[in-house]
């Protein structure tokens, strides 16, 4: 017992690394998990005293567990043996592709990525690009909401600017967590994306195990609290208008939500419409070019995004450098889901017992679905923030070629026929709104100056029809009488003396 033994070097090495690995992964490694695992707990219950809603449980919720609540799931382990059916494959290698559906959706929440970070980022690339507003929102109606309920912003989708706008404006209330296109699944943005407590989406997935793990997740998500936003519209608006909206999403909330809709014990889910507009949409150009091939297929070139940045880098050192107009947001009247329910089951007669289950389309947990989404692009539309280069573009297109004075006047007159929730309170700081409009479409090339007159430029009238369009649904077209005036005759004139 006591006698050597000759080991080779590289045997002894080996060894003793194995010997630290197991010393590592048996004693230490726990001790500093549950180290920093109590310094993390700590931290979110002290930033949670800041917010209006505490982070959810199910946030803080570890990833590796959250993924295997889904594969397990009762609901995904009958679509699993429906698909290895379906497929003629054994039902272990369904399972695998389970557990990677589950890995692909599932987010690694940050707080300190999220509020350490995103705010902060948030923050300076919203004030950096634009004049940002916070609008109209019901603060009293906000703080009244049950604490227990499920919090969902519901907004329209403008731009992808829109992810960094509502993040930083809702930066008090709580953290959000959005479902993201397939766009962000490029590494390290994912990594970023995931830890800012987003999921990833497949949107045009027919798979049918795929969607049963994806309402899994939104249905542990939903009875678990977690504050979310999404864009029923599903993806940008290419014409600038409101789109129909898609139930995909929605669906899933609703019937994760309607069981609790009977139950008064249980948790309610509470939508709050969001509405966003811009004076300048990052992507303008690369959306109404895809309105006009009829595909959502958007070819922006990296090194065309790379030569933009680096310009307003340039004009920004050279003190040249302009925000691009206003970015606005308001909030509309917050919706409870077990208030709508009831409604509809008073009036439509509606049977919502067999919600959670599945059914085929035209059913009542689809009617419901349909009505809410109606009514939250209603509430949605109502609150559009009208903003100077919206306004401008719809009178311009209209009425055709007028001066500034004119502009103003017309813009002054309309928002008086707008519902008050929409109208965008202009910066003092600022000569007028028309002048700022002005600013912006000249600088942009979408219309001319000619003998003191604002003329649209013939081909650029598709971008400003995709800006009128986004306030078109709050004009109407009689009480003012804003006919054709004098300026657009000129107008004319000049447009005949130019061509000659």
């Amino acid at each position: 017992m006591t006698r050597s033994v000759e080991l080779p070097l590289w045997l002894l090495v080996l060894i003793l690394l194995f010997a630290a690995v197991t010393f590592a992964s048996h004693f230490l490694f726990p001790s500093v998990r549950w180290f920093f695992r109590r310094r993390f707990e700590r931290a979110v219950a002290r930033l949670n005293t800041r917010l209006e809603r505490p982070i959810e449980p199910f946030k803080l919720t570890r990833r590796y567990d959250m993924i295997q609540r889904l594969i397990y799931d009762p609901e995904v382990a009958r679509a699993i043996a429906r698909h290895a059916a379906a497929e003629g494959i054994p039902e272990n290698v369904a399972f695998e592709q389970a557990r990677r559906y589950a890995r692909e959706i599932v987010p690694s929440f940050s707080a300190f990525a999220y509020f350490g970070f995103a705010i902060r980022a948030a923050r300076w690339l919203s004030n950096a690009i634009y004049r940002v507003r916070l609008g109209y929102q019901d603060e009293a109606a906000l703080r009244q909401l049950d604490p227990n309920a499920t919090l969902v912003f519901v907004m329209n989708h403008r731009s992808n600017m829109d992810y960094v706008l509502v993040t930083y404006l809702a930066a008090r209330r709580s953290a959000l967590s959005y479902a993201v296109g397939e766009w962000a699944r490029v590494w390290p943005l994912s990594r970023l994306i995931k830890a800012m407590g987003a999921y990833f989406i497949r949107r045009k997935s027919r798979n049918d195990l795929y969607r049963r793990v994806l309402s899994a997740y939104m249905r542990l998500a939903t009875q678990g609290g977690a504050t979310q936003a999404m864009f029923p519209e599903g993806g940008l608006s290419l014409d600038g208008a409101l789109a129909e909206p898609k139930l995909g999403l929605l669906k899933y909330i609703v019937e994760a939500g309607s069981v609790d809709a009977a139950d008064p014990q249980g948790r309610d889910v509470v939508f709050v419409p969001v509405a966003l507009n811009y004076d300048w949409v990052l992507e303008d150009t690369i959306l109404t070019s895809a309105a006009r091939a009829g595909e959502r297929r958007f070819k922006a070139r990296i090194g065309v995004i790379m030569a933009r940045i680096l310009r307003q880098l340039w004009l920004w050192m050279t003190g040249r450098y302009h925000r691009f107009g206003y970015a606005a947001v308001n909030f509309g009247a917050p919706l409870s889901l077990r208030e709508f329910a009831k409604g509809q089951q008073e009036n439509g007669g509606l049977d919502l017992r067999d919600a959670a289950s599945r059914e085929p389309a035209g059913g009542p947990t689809h009617a419901l679905t349909t009505a809410l989404a109606t009514e939250l692009m209603s509430r949605i539309g109502v609150a559009v923030p009208v903003l100077p280069v919206p306004l401008a573009a719809w009178l311009l297109l209209r009425h055709g070629a007028m001066r500034v004075e004119t502009l103003d006047q017309h813009m002054a007159a309309m928002r008086k026929q707008m519902p008050s929730i929409a109208v965008h309170h202009h910066s003092a700081s600022l000569a007028t709104a028309a002048e700022e409009a002005r600013r912006i479409l000249v600088m942009r090339g979408l219309v001319t100056q000619k003998e003191g007159l604002l003329v649209p430029v013939q081909a650029k009238l598709e971008l400003l029809g995709y800006y009128a369009n986004s306030v078109a649904h709050l004009l109407s077209e009689g009480p003012l009488g804003l006919g054709a005036t004098d300026d657009a005759a000129t107008a004319s004139e000049i447009s005949a003396s130019a061509k000659s």
